[in-house]
């Protein structure tokens, strides 16, 4: 990329570690896990009257990123709602990118793994096709030496 914020360096720092898919659902819920906590708290900040502990704030913040939205607790502020519209842009969307990325990832491995070893056996057939060439090649000339 050209230019890549803090963030998505960070990001691509993450996505290298997840070389398995227990690697990957640990980056996943790391990630989600951290937008959780960061959204519940920060409800609490904006809306203290709707969410008067951070528990509250926390517990909103699991259902809006989970889409589970029992009601309990609803934010009524502009500052709320935009920050309640904000988590549940960013829960979806961003569960759902870093999911295709590393979805993508373990494609494009197994991809390569597939052509590496593709490759290996076209070599093992040129060399056992070259094997057999050679042999024949041995045969013709022995013949030709036995001929008067």
């Amino acid at each position: 990329m050209a230019h890549e914020s803090k963030q998505e360096k960070q990001l691509e720092r993450w996505l290298s570690h997840a070389s398995s898919p227990r690697k990957a659902a640990l980056v996943i819920a790391s990630v989600t896990a951290s937008l959780t906590i960061v959204a519940g708290v920060l409800m609490r900040i904006v809306e203290h009257t709707g969410f008067p502990t951070v528990n509250s704030g926390l517990w909103w913040a699991v259902q809006t990123v989970t889409t589970v939205g029992y009601g309990d607790h609803v934010p009524v502020t502009g500052a709320g709602q935009i920050l309640a519209s904000a988590v549940m842009l960013l829960g979806l969307g961003f569960v759902a990118v870093i999911t295709a990325s590393i979805t993508g990832a373990f494609v494009a491995r197994s991809r390569n793994e597939q052509q590496d070893a593709w490759a290996i056996r076209q070599g093992k057939n040129s060399t056992a096709e070259l094997q057999q060439v050679g042999e024949r090649l041995t045969r013709i000339e022995e013949l030709l030496r036995a001929r008067p």
